[in-house]
């Protein structure tokens, strides 16, 4: 028996799936960003040195924890949607799959994020069920914050006379606009059987959520409300007045408007709404940013860079299979 059929007795080695992560685009963003974040500091906020020198503090130490329960919870949110589509591995090796897709968060099209069922070494998922979980992973995410804004942004509002001191016009626009989405929403649940059979992602993703649907909001809730809490407490650190409820909320806030930017990971426009309404909360300019640049490092960097380590040893091993 030669050597070249002995290799395939053995039988056919795994094969990469292939998958081109944008590594330039993502180091080209982390510039980008790093050097805006500095500027930004340097020019109205406190320094550079002194405002990363509160994450080593008792707060930030905390705050970071209650990320990392974040990328907790959701980890075990796509683990239970990935054994939907019968894909069993432990605690351990799922959260480390579904961590290594935060590296490339902050590239267009939350790249990263959707191939995460194909970077799986043996049985990658196929596309179109990766992207059935990425919608369903983004469609929990917005409604869990959204439940989280409202009622803070309704509470702050009532508390500073803004519903009194509203005109009649605005108040009747808001209620307009209600009305509009309540319509679209109802339209949306009469056509649901066509606009799934329309877009195939879209009804497996469908079937996700309706995999024990208190799980994953249990889940997903719990998680967004930690990193809520992170929120308050940096602003406790920073000697901003704020409630739990509005920090939370504001938070919320900023994250959907983020997402609805399209920027990737919300770039831009979550740090400018989550400045504005600590501004708006009383807290000064340098203030605010401050606590808006410790947010977004502790709640999206921090995550891309466990990603970025997740990703490395994951392609270890992936390596070390190929060899075998």
């Amino acid at each position: 028996m030669t050597p070249d059929t002995g290799s395939q007795a053995a039988g056919p080695l795994p094969v990469k799936p292939p998958v081109k992560l944008p590594v330039k685009q993502l180091l080209l963003v982390l510039g980008v960003v790093a050097t805006a974040y500095a500027a930004a500091l340097l020019i109205w906020g406190d320094s550079p040195r002194a405002s990363l020198a509160r994450l080593w503090s008792w707060t930030g130490l905390q705050a970071g924890a209650l990320c990392l329960l974040n990328y907790l919870l959701r980890g075990v949110r796509w683990r239970l949607w990935m054994v939907h589509y019968g894909r069993h591995f432990g605690w351990l090796q799922g959260l480390r799959l579904y961590l290594a897709g935060y590296a490339f968060t902050p590239t267009p099209g939350n790249v990263g994020e959707a191939v995460r069922g194909l970077m799986l070494a043996r049985k990658p998922l196929g596309a179109v069920q990766s992207l059935a979980i990425f919608g369903a992973e983004r469609l929990a995410d917005l409604l869990c914050l959204l439940l989280l804004c409202l009622p803070a942004v309704w509470w702050w509002a009532l508390g500073h006379g803004a519903v009194q001191a509203a005109p009649p016009w605005l108040l009747g626009l808001v209620a307009a606009a209600l009305l509009v989405a309540a319509l679209v929403l109802g339209v949306i649940i009469r056509y649901r059987h066509a606009l799934l059979q329309r877009f195939t992602w879209l009804q497996d993703a469908w079937h996700c959520l309706a995999v024990r649907p208190l799980v994953w909001f249990a889940l997903t809730l719990a998680a967004w409300a930690a990193q809520g809490m992170a929120v308050w407490l940096i602003c406790r650190d920073m000697d901003v007045p704020l409630e739990l409820l509005t920090a939370t909320g504001f938070y919320a806030v900023a994250m959907v408007a983020g997402a609805l930017s399209a920027l990737p990971a919300g770039l831009g426009g979550t740090e400018v709404v989550l400045t504005g309404l600590l501004v708006a909360q009383s807290a000064t300019p340098g203030q605010a940013l401050t606590i808006t640049v410790l947010t977004r490092l502790l709640t999206l960097w921090l995550a891309v860079a466990i990603g970025v380590l997740a990703l490395l040893y994951s392609a270890a091993i992936r390596k070390e299979i190929s060899f075998r």
